[in-house]
């Protein structure tokens, strides 16, 4: 029995002689047969229905999905209309809940795909590698009715046929925990069917296949309660909602980690959720508290994505997780790696496997799970002084480039030396030219500044922490930090005390204490900087005790002890020059015309302000000479010359803009506004005074003495125009 332009499948069977089996073709010819003869052809309805697939896996409760899933419909819809099949990829980290957006989305589609559902795990992460897509097109063949003897062996014929068999149908294939763009595409179906890939790769390969790519990020807090709360379905959730706020913060909106904790609860019914919540506080033990025995387990499934990297980017990994900041940028990832590696590739190898989060402009961060894994890895993959040597070049690292920062905004502070590992001192980054690039780049880094400071100690290199505090001069003095300050230079005071560094120690307590000054304890200001000078003379050191009364003449003045502030800084005007500082003693001049000013002693205000403005010019302290010149013209302003404290208050205006010093420019600001208003050029001075305001607000001064004395000017003019008697 044959048939022509085709192939007939056919077997006897029993006492009948029945001849069944498919026929692939037009015609068939026979000589005699014995018996009924039934002939199926293939694609034909009823034939077809023999041989329809529900491989599909049952789908899951969801949450806060729809964007994704609405995004992955209108993919399919428009594809449709173009005539098109359908290829969609779903990538995000391991316990996402890619496969189950995936299920819900497929699942979704049955009646408009009748003819079937074809599902392969790929086994990307799997122990014997990923599987081969000859092997898979095997099953799907069979699945659609193929006998296991008639499917070919070459792939190319098995492909061949696989697309014919799947052009004329209306179905679905999941392909999931895809390895590579090379794995998927010998099993995309014909026609215009739906293909849903997952992994843990991000695959830009695909799109070359007209691939739409969703990628799944955690969820946000609601949505992982929600979760939670379908998990336990027991109203302990609704009991408790603070406590399950902190439990899947503690997750950090995985859902596996979410469902994990759970499901743990609900073999427990009677357990409180604060139980859980201490079992994940610990970060120590929060991978081990996310996991059920022989079950789902968050830290199985980190392994199976850190298990398939190459090595290098798998170094790179486990180097980021000692990383003691939230995020990151390339220039501290190649510092991880050391040697003068450049990280760029391992990185792009890290983010593909969606191990690592795009935070934009070139940085990094990890999911809070995956950065305790990435912890663990070091622990137990790189030896004691491997951690300890890339967590030094990493804080060497931070150093190198604070240091050029300050370099660059206050060069008169840059006074003391910097000490680095064995490596010596890095390549700092580039954050680019100029002051306000220096400044932004401090500010952009501080969290990461400020984790490093606290970490150098315990870690075993406290001179970074005081050095590294020290550094941040410039920025806390300009930009106000003052939560940061304090705390960077109470930890740089205790490094400093630990290495028995009586300089250093002095440099913390009086940068310290002008921080203490900003915040209003005047009083444990004039503490740490009376110690400091003890503790100068102690040393003999006559050019740090000199320097000391300044400071103390400063925190007198903020008491209200106008008289004692006077005195010490005319004794620090008067013995700096001589010990070696001339433009600190410069300062104790400008200092002197403030408290002249305060007094509403015009003329010497005058005479101290142009002194010291003189001497700071000289000695190249830009800020400082502006801010010189703001007394001055304040005092001209006091004096009703108002030409010259124009000409002043603007200069000093040009300078203090261009060093992004946002509180001395609000005091040259808010001088212009009250020589406006003298004028009667009352929209100019309203214009003047609210970005005075703005200005102090943006260094957290908004309810300063001088913001509210801003405020109060700026309500009486507008008090003024509403009640039309402005000039």
């Amino acid at each position: 029995m044959r048939s022509e332009g085709g192939r007939v499948q056919g077997q006897a069977r029993g006492d009948h002689n029945e001849v069944s089996g498919t026929v692939h073709g037009g015609a068939v010819q026979a000589r005699t047969v014995y018996g009924g003869i039934h002939i199926r052809a293939e694609g034909a309805g009823e034939g077809r229905r023999a041989h329809v697939p529900w491989q599909l896996p049952p789908s899951v409760r969801i949450t806060d999905r729809t964007a994704e899933l609405e995004a992955l419909e209108g993919h399919r819809e428009r594809a449709a209309a173009e005539g098109y099949g359908t290829l969609a990829a779903v990538s995000g980290l391991g316990g996402v809940g890619k496969t189950a957006v995936a299920l819900a989305w497929l699942h979704g589609l049955r009646e408009r795909f009748p003819d079937g559902q074809l599902y392969a795990h790929l086994g990307a992460q799997s122990a014997a590698g990923p599987a081969a897509p000859d092997e898979v097109m095997g099953r799907f063949l069979r699945a659609l009715g193929v006998p296991t003897g008639q499917i070919p062996t070459a792939l190319a014929e098995r492909l061949a046929l696989y697309r014919s068999l799947t052009a004329d149908r209306r179905l679905v294939v999941l392909l999931d925990d895809a390895a590579t763009a090379a794995q998927v595409r010998p099993l995309l179906p014909g026609g215009r069917n739906v293909t849903a890939v997952t992994s843990r790769w991000r695959m830009p390969g695909l799109t070359v296949d007209g691939c739409y790519a969703v990628h799944l990020d955690p969820l946000a807090t609601e949505a992982a309660v929600e979760l939670l709360e379908v998990t336990l379905a027991d109203g302990r959730v609704a009991a408790q909602p603070q406590e399950a706020r902190a439990l899947v913060e503690l997750c950090a909106g995985l859902p596996l980690a979410v469902r994990v904790a759970g499901a743990r609860l609900a073999a427990r019914p009677r357990r409180h959720l604060t139980t859980m919540v201490r079992a994940l506080t610990e970060e120590r033990g929060r991978l081990e508290a996310l996991a059920i025995e022989g079950d789902h387990d968050v830290r199985a499934a980190l392994d199976l994505s850190y298990q398939g990297l190459p090595d290098e980017a798998a170094r790179l990994y486990r180097r980021l997780g000692l990383h003691p900041g939230p995020e990151f940028g390339s220039a501290v990832a190649g510092a991880a790696l050391g040697g003068g590696r450049d990280a760029a590739g391992p990185l792009d190898v890290l983010y593909d496997a969606n191990l690592l989060i795009d935070a934009g402009d070139e940085r990094y961060r990890f999911h809070d799970l995956v950065r305790l894994h990435a912890a663990e890895k070091a622990e137990a993959d790189e030896t004691a002084q491997e951690r300890a040597a890339a967590l030094r070049r990493i804080a060497d690292h931070y150093l190198a480039t604070a240091t050029r920062a300050e370099e660059i905004v206050d060069p008169q502070h840059r006074t003391l030396d910097r000490s680095y590992g064995e490596e010596g001192e890095p390549v700092p980054a580039d954050f680019g030219e100029g002051t306000d690039a220096a400044l932004d780049w401090l500010e952009g880094e501080l969290p990461n500044l400020m984790a490093v400071i606290r970490i150098a100690r315990p870690a075993g290199f406290p001179t970074v922490a005081w050095q590294l505090a020290d550094a941040l001069w410039p920025l806390f003095l300009r930009r106000k930090f003052y939560e940061d300050w304090r705390a960077a230079d109470r930890e740089g005071l205790l490094a400093a005390q630990e290495l028995g560094d009586a300089v250093a120690e002095c440099r913390m307590l009086t940068s310290g204490g002008m921080g203490e000054l900003g915040m209003g304890d005047h009083e444990r200001a004039l503490e740490m900087f009376e110690r400091a000078a003890r503790t100068f003379r102690a040393g003999g050191d006559a050019l740090g005790h000199a320097r000391t009364l300044n400071y103390q003449g400063l925190a007198h003045q903020r008491l209200g002890r106008l008289d004692r502030a006077a005195e010490l800084f005319t004794r620090a005007a008067a013995e700096l020059p001589g010990a070696g500082d001339r433009r600190a003693g410069g300062l104790a001049r400008l200092n002197l015309a403030d408290i002249a000013l305060e007094r509403g002693l015009w003329e010497q205000a005058a005479a101290e302000a142009d002194a010291a403005h003189t001497t700071l010019d000289e000695a190249g302290d830009a800020y400082n000479a502006a801010r010189a010149a703001t007394l001055l013209g304040r005092a001209h302003l006091g004096r009703d010359r108002l030409d010259l404290a124009e000409e002043r208050l603007s200069t000093a205006l040009a300078t203090l803009r261009g060093m992004a010093a946002h509180y001395e420019t609000a005091r040259a600001v808010e001088s212009l506004a009250t020589l406006a208003e003298r004028r009667g050029r009352t929209d100019l001075a309203r214009e003047r005074y609210r970005e005075a305001l703005d200005l102090y607000s943006a260094v957290g001064r908004a309810k300063s003495a001088h913001a509210e004395a801003v405020r109060t000017r700026l309500g009486r003019l507008d008090d003024q125009a509403t009640d039309g008697t402005a000039g």
